[in-house]
């Protein structure tokens, strides 16, 4: 019988309610022992099958998908830790570890007996969308070796020095624009008399700061959101976007992207608008055609060579934008709601600040550096609230590796998730409390395992911006401090800010404080 025959045949049935039935009885069966199948694959046949975890989540990607979407992901990774071990398989291709030598496996430098050794690349679902062009966070090794290389002038000591004056002038701005915020005219304080203390998002303040910051470092110019103490649209459409990670990787994760990602994409208006902002911005700058110490310049020096287009231009613009913009804005809410949850350690760092510096031109991206109870509370800070909640994952190479000993079949991916490890109690003592002083010998943390605190991740792909990022953090919150005494806003969803929803980047809630002028 012929093919032909036998579509001819499949034409001639009628579809009459009983034949259409039929067909969809028979594809809800072949869909059920598909899934079936899958399941009992995934349970007891999967190269994963023996390492332990909850069986939903063994079975199917779907849980992940749903508590990732549903913003508790990166808190339920410590538990089922906490319960099957050092090893727990989170998907049934995925595992998370939670032990310090597991940074150096899986993101770290191929050295010693590891020299040699194939690198983990990135778990391509995770970063990489359908018809968007690669950038430092999404390409391959080589890819990004050449363009780091060509970035790190801009994040170097050297540039750092250079962009002190940039980085100074929006510390300035700020303290000038909270001063002439900080109280409301059209009330009055019933027991001073004078105009009443306006309650002031603090989050939003330094997400303007931080913003106008790396605005200027890489395109020329900011956006502008402290000089008119009022959000820009931009920043506002790239915060709004973050709710979308979750979508967007929920429908990759699930194998649904080549039919769904357009609609997401469709729906993700923030994101939209944020690309045609920085596709005008960056021809802005590209017409600036003049050397200055930002952080693009060394791009824009090989655009012609490498052929770069402006589209390769904008997703490493990008990348670097939100990179440096809105983790470093979530470290300054984090570490300014834990101190002022905190009253001796903000007693502590305010007294070091105001003692330190003569006056506050004194407090500069240089001299900020002396102050180590700073520096401890920052640290604190990264492992109490860590900027990127989630575990970054990794791909394990052909031919398999090795990660904690274990061999772990080619193509399986593989993380440490930051929120977990730093609140393990394996690992940290009282890893739920903020104490500053485990970072300065106090003999209470002696045993805590600073190798599993990798807020910048480890090897070739770590935070090329580490330095910038700390340097920015000090300067402001030591200005912040040198000005202002600072109180939180009363209220239950203030007392426990830090209880929100992470879609891989926080979710961040305003954060609302009273500043008081620091006494004469």
């Amino acid at each position: 019988m012929t093919a032909m025959t036998v579509l001819e045949r499949v034409r001639s049935i009628p579809l009459n309610g009983t034949t259409i039935l039929a067909v969809l009885a028979l594809l809800s069966a072949a869909a059920f022992v598909y899934l079936v199948f899958t399941f009992v694959y995934n349970l007891y046949f999967h190269p994963l099958a023996r390492f332990p975890g909850p069986l939903l989540w063994r079975a199917t990607r779907l849980m992940y998908v749903i508590r990732m979407n549903q913003g508790e992901l990166a808190f339920d990774v410590l538990g089922l830790h906490e319960k099957y071990g050092s090893i727990v398989r989170i998907a049934p291709n995925e595992l998370s570890f939670q032990e310090p030598q597991a940074w150096k496996d899986i993101y770290g430098h191929r050295t010693g007996s590891a020299h040699g050794a194939e690198e983990m690349d990135k778990y391509h679902t995770f970063y990489r969308t359908k018809g968007e062009v690669l950038s430092i966070s999404s390409g391959d090794r080589e890819y990004h070796g050449r363009l780091r290389r060509q970035l790190a002038h801009g994040f170097s000591e050297r540039a750092l020095r250079e962009q002190e004056t940039i980085i100074g002038s929006y510390a300035e701005l700020l303290i000038k624009r909270l001063n002439e915020a900080r109280l409301d005219p059209d009330k009055v304080d019933p027991v001073t008399g004078e105009p009443a203390k306006r309650a002031l998002d603090i989050k939003e303040w330094y997400n303007w700061t931080t913003f106008d910051v790396i605005g200027d470092l890489t395109f020329g110019a900011p956006f502008g959101s402290l000089e008119r103490a009022k959000s820009d649209p931009w920043v506002e459409a790239i915060n709004g976007s973050i709710r979308f990670l979750g979508i967007i990787n929920g429908v990759k994760h699930m194998g649904l992207e080549s039919a769904f990602i357009w609609l997401v994409k469709l729906l993700n208006t923030s994101r939209s608008e944020h690309d045609r902002k920085m596709m005008d911005r960056l021809h802005r700058r590209v017409e600036m055609k003049m050397e200055r110490p930002d952080i693009i310049e060394g791009l824009l020096k090989k655009k012609d060579e490498w052929g770069l287009s402006m589209h390769h231009l904008q997703a490493n613009s990008s990348s670097v934008l939100i990179a440096g913009s809105e983790t470093t804005s979530s470290m300054l809410s984090g570490v300014t709601y834990l101190l002022l949850r905190n009253p001796e350690a903000l007693r502590k760092v305010t007294e070091e600040v105001r003692s330190s510096f003569r006056s506050e031109e004194d407090i500069t991206l240089t001299s900020v550096s002396c102050l180590t109870y700073m520096l401890a509370c920052l640290n604190e800070a990264l492992r109490s609230y860590p900027p990127v909640p989630f575990g970054m994952p990794r791909q394990v190479p052909k031919g398999g590796g090795t990660i904690l000993g274990e061999f772990i079949p080619e193509d399986t991916v593989v993380a440490v998730w930051h929120w977990a490890s730093y609140h393990s109690s394996k690992h940290f003592t009282k890893p739920f409390e903020y104490h500053p002083e485990r970072f300065l010998g106090d003999p209470e943390f002696s045993k805590d395992g600073f190798d599993m605190l990798q807020p910048f991740s480890q090897g070739p792909r770590n935070c090329i911006g580490r330095h910038l990022a700390y340097a920015e953090m000090r300067l402001v919150l030591a200005r912040m401090l040198w000005n202002f005494d600072i109180s939180l806003v009363g209220g239950e969803a203030n007392e426990r800010w830090i209880h929100h929803k992470s879609y891989v980047l926080w979710d961040k809630p305003p954060l609302y404080v009273y500043l008081t002028p620091k006494p004469k």
